[in-house]
């Protein structure tokens, strides 16, 4: 697969890096380009992701951070059994039980929420950092909900971390997991509330707590261009309230071409229908 000139192998975590120094050189380099295409696209095109991720691991199979670095590809391209095998590889590797979370979630994943329950309550889950277990956490709740056992789910999320006023790496999604399960649970106003606590945690934009909030309040966002799917050419454009800042300017400059088009304050008039200025003025008149 093709990969950007700019992108040189430099970019790789240090570790990740210190793990190539295995392989020759020049392999090494096109692992580390790969790798970087791979976190590159994760987010935006995890099938790009994968491809690229398909390429180091043919070309390094032994090496743990490739073998991660495939996991992660397939599980964000919903590849889950492929995701496993890949986590189970680099956990053998490396004896890190870091990615415990993301082996449960693939259980999930897979159709078998009891295995990723059984794996919540392992001993392997007391070796985790705080972020980890807050991971496992969220993993054990979606499980419960996976079973239809939603008091038990957010049971399950109800801990020092959600009460805590601090705001840490994991303290939106855990109250947006929560205010979710609440509302699932026809608990509406508790459900607001947290919904609420996610917005205000939630400062990089990582889950939809606010347009969840909105919903709740009623807010609806309504498309200012809406197309008749009979006619080829568009209907005469009306302008909203909201598309008039004042009697002269018009915010919506794709649906208006010109001053042209505005007859008066409050009609706006497609030339198109129009034959010649002549039958406007009579209008007018």
């Amino acid at each position: 697969m093709p990969i950007p000139e700019d992108v040189t192998g430099d970019e790789i975590d240090k570790d990740v890096r210190q793990e190539l120094q295995s392989l020759p050189k020049t392999l090494a380099d096109d692992v580390a380009r790969n790798l970087v295409m791979v976190a590159r696209l994760l987010d935006e095109d995890p099938e790009g992701a994968y491809g690229y991720s398909r390429v180091a691991l043919r070309l390094a199979s032994r090496v743990a951070a490739v073998r991660e670095a495939a996991g992660f590809a397939a599980y964000a391209s919903q590849k889950y059994g492929e995701a496993l095998a890949e986590f189970r590889a680099a956990k053998r590797m490396t004896g890190n039980i870091d990615l415990w979370p993301v082996m449960a979630d693939c259980e999930r994943g897979l159709g078998r929420p009891e295995k990723a329950l059984d794996m919540a309550g392992a001993p392997e889950v007391h070796k985790l950092d705080k972020a980890g277990q807050v991971e496992m956490r969220l993993v054990a709740a979606g499980a419960r909900r996976d079973m239809g056992q939603l008091d038990a789910a957010i049971v399950t999320l109800q801990s020092p971390e959600l009460a805590a006023n601090s705001v840490q790496p994991w303290t939106a999604r855990l109250r947006y997991a929560y205010a979710d399960a609440l509302l699932a649970a026809g608990r509406e106003s508790e459900a607001r509330e947290w919904f609420a606590k996610a917005v205000e945690a939630d400062r990089d934009g990582s889950t939809d707590a606010s347009d969840r909030l909105a919903e709740l309040d009623g807010v609806e966002f309504v498309d200012a261009m809406v197309e008749d799917e009979d006619d080829e050419a568009p209907a005469p454009l009306k302008a909203s309230e909201d598309e008039i800042v004042n009697k002269d300017e018009i915010v919506n400059k794709d649906e208006i071409v010109n001053k042209d088009e505005i007859v008066n304050k409050d009609e706006i008039v497609n030339e198109d229908e129009v034959e010649n200025k002549d039958e406007v003025e009579s209008d007018k008149d």
